[in-house]
């Protein structure tokens, strides 16, 4: 395994030394010049190895010996959005709006897949609808920095481009850090509470069995996109009842949900109502794991912040993921894996010439912090008592930058039209639908069955068995 794992696993409180427990018959298909490759290896082994940890104590199995990871299965996984199929079409994952634009003085990355951001940055740049051309053309005229700061006040989303130095120097000074080195966001930190929690799911009445270790184990899932939804989807492979609310009217784009929605159900509840609202708070009341996505503060209003969960519900796993690091004006900003890419420099460093922006040939940091989360989940499962998770983007991305690059090896491009191996194939209302499968699948857990897709948002709030 990779110089990443030992890092992870002291995190998640297992000994680095489990890391020889893990085989990799080769490395996963995943090119780049940065260590892409053998980040998502290191990220899903360690995952892998904390879903062992939870097998063995919720269900009194003894741990496994050697874990075998699948070096294509990995990659699949980590490519599902590029090698996805609906209907025989590839999935459409980003929308008009998003990408790559130059400015007057350098270039911006947008992110426009979801209805209300496209309209901030439409409003911004004076633009009617998904014009993309249009949009290309009002970006040229702007200095990037500024632009940035213009779409983020009118609740969009917009990153300047910058090279590795520019965002250490940037964030070393709104840390107010002395010296050459900026603070770098902890990828991963998991931390457990005192006083150990019985019941719930974590060894206590619903104990897991030996295919599902995580049966009778209640997941709150409060995210999008793919790094929290990623990481919900690893805990349902193993068996836990992952209930995923959104608020009405802020619908999930089809493919995006058919491709992270495996093994979930979807209800709608409206905060702002009191009833919904209620209801919520009993779904909360009877977790044992609630996962988050929204920027820090966002949840403050409805008492579902870290540690206003962790003060009404101390038995409960909290988990979240995040952007970026805390502190300076970045800590509380909304962020997506290819907008941290673009300011933490990785962009640049994946350029084909030093100027016109690159990427990484999956997005990894979305995946490997979906892969970190679940683990650090399962670590406190394992042990059978609450306490936080919190996976940071900007963390992972600096972890990443540190590799050594490589520079003769250019990205992997998406395969052809033909469904890889790794992935499963079924009709489905929506037409046939192929979508990879978790990126770890241990040997004790019987083989999954072609998914149909399950409709986003049309389950009653409540959960299985109660």
């Amino acid at each position: 395994m990779g110089r990443f794992v030992g890092g992870f696993l002291s995190a998640f409180g297992l000994p680095p030394a489990d890391a020889a427990r893990l085989h990799l018959a080769r490395p996963v298909p995943l090119g780049g010049h940065l260590p892409t490759a053998e980040l998502a290896a290191d990220a899903v082994g360690a995952m892998a190895l904390a879903a062992d940890a939870a097998h063995a104590a919720r269900t009194g199995s003894a741990p496994e010996g050697r874990i075998s990871l699948d070096p294509d299965r990995i990659a699949a996984s980590f490519r599902s959005d590029q090698l996805g199929r609906l209907g025989g079409e590839p999935f459409p994952a980003w929308a008009p709006l998003s990408g790559f634009f130059p400015a007057a003085d350098g270039w911006v990355r947008t992110h426009a897949n979801y209805a209300w951001h496209a309209a901030a940055l439409a409003r911004v740049l004076g633009v009617v609808g998904s014009d993309r051309a249009g949009a290309a053309a009002a970006i040229r005229e702007r200095s990037a920095r500024h632009l940035e700061d213009e779409v983020y006040a009118a609740g969009g989303l917009a990153v300047a481009m910058r090279s590795v130095p520019e965002w250490a120097a940037e964030r070393r000074g709104a840390a107010g850090a002395v010296g050459d080195r900026a603070p770098v966001p902890v990828p991963v930190r998991v931390r457990a509470r005192d006083a150990a929690k019985t019941g719930r799911g974590r060894g206590g009445e619903r104990a897991g069995t030996r295919a599902a270790p995580l049966a009778g184990v209640r997941v709150l899932d409060l995210t999008r996109v793919i790094a929290g939804p990623v990481g919900t989807r690893a805990l349902a492979a193993l068996g836990a009842d992952v209930l995923r609310v959104d608020a009405p009217g802020r619908p999930e784009p089809l493919w995006q949900w058919l491709d992270t929605g495996r093994g979930k159900r979807s209800t709608l509840l409206d905060l702002a109502a009191t009833p919904d609202f209620a209801r919520l708070r009993e779904l909360l009341a009877a977790a044992d794991v609630v996962v988050c996505s929204s920027r820090p503060g966002a949840l403050r209003r409805f008492g579902l912040e870290p540690e206003q969960i962790a003060a009404d519900f101390p038995g409960v796993v909290n988990a979240r993921v995040v952007a970026w690091g805390a502190g300076g004006e970045w800590g509380d900003r909304r962020g997506f894996d290819s907008l941290v890419q673009a300011a933490t420099g990785i962009a640049l460093r994946e350029s084909p010439d030093g100027v016109v922006p690159g990427k990484l040939p999956a997005q990894a940091l979305d995946h490997s912090a979906g892969a970190l989360l679940a683990g650090g989940v399962m670590s406190l499962l394992a042990r059978g008592t609450g306490g936080e998770v919190e996976t940071v983007l900007e963390g992972i991305a600096q972890l990443l930058g540190s590799g050594t690059a490589v520079a003769d090896r250019a990205p992997i491009p998406p395969g052809p039209d033909a469904v890889p191996p790794a992935l499963a194939t079924a009709p489905s209302q929506w037409g046939a639908l192929a979508i990879a499968g978790p990126a770890y699948w241990p040997s004790w857990r019987p083989t999954p069955g072609p998914w149909a897709g399950r409709p986003w948002g049309e389950d009653p709030p409540v959960w299985l068995g109660a």
